[in-house]
């Protein structure tokens, strides 16, 4: 099994150097490149192509949303979580909206860490337990949208949605309907078009507000 190749970006660098640590001592897991500032994460995303990038939220220059806007734009298969001590509703869904796949609090533990890195490299979305529970109550107090919403997608295209939505990466997906892999990646990739959506995460939150998945 190929290594997960991680970016890892913050511009403490005690906490960078032990985020490194982590990393480069846990299996199946290597570091891909390291950057103090969000423009330098930019850089080194671009030219090193990590699975997953691991930015903090508050960097020099750009911010950790910023550059995971520029990160996943050039390059949508880099999965980014967010490891800030930032706990506010405006940085969570600032992060999810610039494309971050993951949004964890700096007191989350090691096991938790790469647990988070394995999984979004996986094709999967991670919030730390408290983030999860406040997109459950968000999502639970927010009123619906219309299924008008989702009215553009074909009869497979919802079927892949919900699966999506219930988490669901696409080889699952693809195992779960009998199809290829490139056969579902080209119907998510579809549905983010339809949905002006820029990567699962965006897509999840349009689904659960539209009503799909568990």
């Amino acid at each position: 099994m190929v290594d997960l190749r991680v970016l890892l970006a913050d511009d403490h660098p005690v906490f960078l150097a032990g985020m490194r640590q982590l990393v480069d001592a846990m299996p199946g897991m290597t570091v891909a490149g390291v950057a103090a500032t969000g423009a330098d994460a930019v850089t080194v995303a671009a030219s090193t192509v990590p699975d997953v990038a691991v930015l903090d939220l508050h960097m020099p220059g750009l911010s950790g949303v910023e550059a995971t806007r520029a990160i996943t734009t050039r390059n949508p298969t880099i999965g980014v979580i967010i490891l800030t001590m930032m706990d506010d509703d405006e940085s969570l869904f600032a992060a999810m909206r610039s494309g971050a796949k993951g949004y964890l609090l700096k007191g989350a533990g090691p096991a938790e860490v790469t647990q988070a890195i394995t999984a979004v490299g996986n094709g999967a979305a991670v919030f730390g337990p408290g983030i999860a529970h406040r997109l459950i109550d968000y999502f639970t107090t927010a009123p619906r949208l219309s299924t008008d919403e989702i009215a553009g997608l074909t009869a497979r295209e919802r079927e892949i949605l919900e699966l999506v939505a219930d988490g669901h990466n696409n080889a699952a997906i693809a195992q779960h309907l009998f199809l290829s892999s490139k056969t579902v990646r080209n119907h998510v990739s579809n549905i983010f078009a339809k949905l002006h959506v820029a990567d699962r995460a965006q897509a999840i939150l349009r689904a659960r507000r539209a009503g799909l998945g568990n």
